[in-house]
C-alpha cells in the first residue's frame, strides 16, 4: 500500500505520507463517537475539548510542536516492529530505525499529528484499547500546551481552563489513566519486565528523551514571566533534548524521568496531570516490555497488555501515596533522567548509576531500598548498593569493576550534614521509616568519622614504598585507588597523585630494602638528580633513608622493627639479589581489604 501511493519517498517519509493522509481523512470522523474497526473491541475515539485556545502552543511554538508529531511516529513504529518483525527487531530498532528517526524525521517532522493506526497497523489490531488510551492522554497533554501557550488567558484563570481539561479527561474512564500514582513494581518487577531497555538501549533512551521533553516543557512555559523568557526556556528546553542524542546511550536518561523531578513546579501545581503522564510514560515502557520478551507467548501478548492498561486505569492496583511518589522521584535522582528542565548548563548532568539501574522502592513511602540490577557510582545513591538482589549483577560491569559502596565509606564526603542524609537513607532501605533526627545525628557524624578514616588509611598505606609499590603493581587494586583518589579533598589529592607516580616510575630504586653487605651502604643518586631530598630529622635511621614524601602533613606509619640479618648470611661475593625482595609484609589478601572486592 505504501509502495504504490508513496513510490518515490523513503520508507519512513511514506509510512509518515500515510499517516499525515490518514489523520486529515478522520478529522471529521474524530469530532463524534465512533465504533473502531475491530468486531472485538467497543473502544472509540474522543476529539479536543472545545476551547479558543486550542492549536495555540502550534502557532507559537512550531518546533516544539512538531517534535511531537515525530515522537508519534517513533511510538508507532516501535511497536510495529517488536509485532511484526520481533526476530529482526534489535536490528531495525537499534539501527535503521534509531538512524532515521534521529537524522531524517527529528530534523523533519511532521506539521501536522499523524494517525498512528496507519503506521502501527498490526499493532492497532492488537491492542486498540492500549493505543485509544495513549492517544487520549496525549490530547490532554497537547490541550494543556495550549492553555499555557495562549497569551489572551491570565494567568490566574489558567489553573481553571487546566481543571476542566483533566475533569474532561476524566469522563472516559475506559481510557483515562488513574490520577493515583503507581508503583515502579508495575513497571519494572513483572515477570515479562525490562528486555526492552537491556536489549533496546538506544531507542529505549530515546523514548525516555522524548518523555523527558514531553513533561520538561511545561516548566518554561509557567516558570517564564515574560513571552520572552517563555520562549528562550522551551528553546533551551528543546536543545536540552538534542544534547541526549549526541552519544547515545551514554547521554540519554538512564532512568525513566519522572515528572516531579524533570518539571517540578509543574507536578506542584498540577499534581493530578503530573500523575497522569507518569502513568502514562511507565505503561509504554510496560508494552514495549511485553512485545519485547520472548518468553510471553505471542497468544498472551494482548493479555499481558490489557491487563496492565486495568491496572494503570484502576485506583486500588499497585497504588502509591502522592508523597511517596514524590519521595520516589527524588530518590531516582533527577540527575539520572536529564536533568531539570529548563537549565542552562552548558551540559548534561553527571549520571549517580550505572547504565540500566532498577532501582526498588517501599511501596509506603516510595523510599529507595536498593538496586535490583545496576549499582551507584556515587552521588545522592553512594550508600544504596546494599539493597541489591543476592546475586544480580550490575547491567554494566565494566564501569565500575570492583567497588561495592555499600562496604567502603567513600572519601569525598563534603560535610556531615551530607552523610547524615546518606546514612538517613540507608537507614530507610533497611528499616522502611526514617530514623529519628539524634540516631540520624549520630549517624552522620558516625559516617563523616569513617570516611576521614578510611581517607587516613589509604594514604597511611600509600605512604609505605612497598605497599605503594605492591598496590601499583596490581592492575585492579591501581585502577580503584585512581578512582577513589578523584574524589579525595584536594588538599590530599595532590599528595596522592604523587605517591603514584613515583611508584609507577619503572626503573624505581630501594636502596632500604636490600640486603647488608660487608661494604658500607651507599646512598642512592636517584633522589638526588630527581629531586632534593626534604631535611632529615636531627637523628635518622641509618638503614633507610627518608622517604620522598614523608615531609606531607599525614602521619608517617609506624615502622615494624625488622630482625637483624643472621651474620653467616652474606657468605657469597657479590651478595645474591633474591633476599632484597624479601620482607616482613604477607601478600595482601583482597577480600579482607575494607571495601575492597577480590578481583
Amino acid at each position: 500500500m505504501l509502495n504504490s501511493r508513496f513510490p518515490n519517498l523513503p520508507l519512513g517519509r511514506r509510512a509518515l505520507a500515510a499517516g499525515v493522509a490518514l489523520a486529515a481523512g478522520a478529522t471529521m470522523l474524530l469530532s463524534s463517537p465512533t465504533p473502531a474497526a475491530a468486531q472485538w473491541s467497543t473502544t472509540y475515539e474522543q476529539y479536543y475539548l472545545p476551547g479558543p485556545y486550542n492549536w495555540k502552543f502550534r502557532h507559537n511554538y512550531p518546533a516544539a510542536d512538531r517534535l511531537f508529531n515525530a515522537f508519534d511516529f517513533g511510538h508507532a513504529i516501535l511497536y510495529e516492529t517488536l509485532w511484526t518483525d520481533f526476530d529482526n527487531s534489535v536490528d531495525q530498532l537499534e539501527r535503521r530505525w534509531y538512524d532515521e528517526l534521529t537524522k531524517e524525521i527529528l530534523l523533519h517532522p511532521p506539521r501536522v499529528p499523524l494517525e498512528e493506526g496507519a503506521i502501527e497497523i498490526r499493532y492497532a489490531r492488537l491492542a486498540p484499547e492500549a493505543k485509544a488510551m495513549f492517544d487520549w492522554a496525549h490530547l490532554l497533554h497537547r490541550q494543556i500546551y495550549d492553555v499555557w501557550a495562549d497569551e489572551r488567558i491570565p494567568e490566574a484563570e489558567k489553573d481553571a481552563k487546566v481543571a476542566e481539561l483533566i475533569r474532561y479527561y476524566k469522563t472516559r474512564p475506559d481510557l483515562a489513566f488513574s490520577s493515583k500514582p503507581k508503583s515502579m513494581a508495575l513497571m519494572q518487577e513483572q515477570p515479562y519486565s525490562l528486555p526492552f531497555r537491556q536489549n533496546y538501549p538506544k531507542f529505549n533512551g530515546l523514548i525516555w528523551a522524548y518523555h523527558w521533553l514531553q513533561v520538561g516543557l511545561y516548566e518554561p512555559l509557567i516558570t517564564g514571566r515574560t513571552v520572552d523568557e517563555r520562549q528562550a526556556g522551551v528553546r533551551a528546553t528543546v536543545a536540552r533534548f538534542w544534547q541526549m542524542l549526541q552519544d547515545p546511550p551514554r547521554t540519554m536518561p538512564y532512568v525513566m524521568p519522572m515528572t516531579p523531578a524533570v518539571a517540578p513546579e509543574f507536578a506542584k501545581r498540577y499534581p493530578e496531570a503530573a500523575i497522569i503522564f507518569d502513568n502514562l510514560h511507565s505503561m509504554h515502557d510496560v508494552v514495549s516490555d511485553v512485545l519485547a520478551n520472548p518468553s510471553v507467548p505471542r497468544d498472551r501478548k494482548r493479555a499481558e497488555i490489557m491487563l496492565a492498561a486495568r491496572r494503570y486505569r484502576d485506583d486500588t492496583s499497585f497504588v502509591l501515596s502522592e508523597q511517596g511518589w514524590r519521595t520516589m522521584s527524588q530518590h531516582m535522582g533527577v540527575e539520572n533522567m536529564g536533568g531539570v528542565a529548563g537549565n542552562h548548563l552548558p551540559g548534561l548532568p553527571e549520571k549517580t548509576v550505572t547504565y540500566g539501574a532498577v532501582m526498588t522502592h517501599d511501596d509506603r513511602t516510595g523510599e529507595m531500598t536498593g538496586f535490583k540490577y545496576g549499582q551507584a557510582t556515587g552521588g545522592a545513591h553512594a550508600g544504596m548498593q546494599h539493597g541489591a538482589t543476592p546475586g544480580a549483577q550490575p547491567a554494566d560491569s565494566a564501569r565500575m569493576p570492583a567497588m561495592d559502596h555499600s562496604k567502603m565509606p567513600m572519601p569525598a564526603v563534603p560535610s556531615r550534614d551530607s552523610a547524615a542524609r546518606r546514612a538517613d537513607s540507608v537507614a530507610a532501605g533497611h528499616e522502611g521509616h526514617r530514623m529519628p533526627d539524634s540516631a540520624r545525628k549520630t549517624a552522620g557524624d558516625s559516617a563523616a568519622r569513617n570516611s576521614e578514616q578510611m581517607m587516613e588509611l589509604h594514604m597511611r598505606m600509600m605512604s609505605d614504598p612497598v605497599i605503594r609499590d605492591r598496590i601499583m603493581a596490581d592492575t585492579a587494586m591501581r585502577r580503584m585507588m585512581q578512582e577513589m583518589v578523584t574524589a579525595m579533598p584536594a588538599e590530599h589529592r595532590g599528595h596522592m597523585e604523587a605517591m603514584m607516580r613515583d611508584a609507577a616510575t619503572p626503573a624505581r630504586a630501594e636502596p632500604a630494602r636490600r640486603a647488608p653487605s660487608t661494604r658500607a651502604p651507599a646512598r642512592s643518586t636517584r633522589g638526588a638528580t630527581t629531586r632534593p631530598p626534604p631535611a632529615r630529622p636531627a637523628n635518622p635511621p641509618a638503614a633507610k633513608p627518608a622517604d620522598p614524601h614523608a615531609g606531607h602533613q599525614m602521619p608517617a606509619p609506624k615502622a615494624t622493627p625488622k630482625a637483624a640479618p643472621k651474620a653467616a648470611q652474606p657468605k657469597a661475593t657479590p651478595p645474591k639479589p633474591a633476599p632484597a625482595k624479601k620482607d616482613s609484609m604477607p601478600p595482601m589478601d583482597h577480600s579482607k581489604m575494607p571495601g575492597m572486592k577480590k578481583p
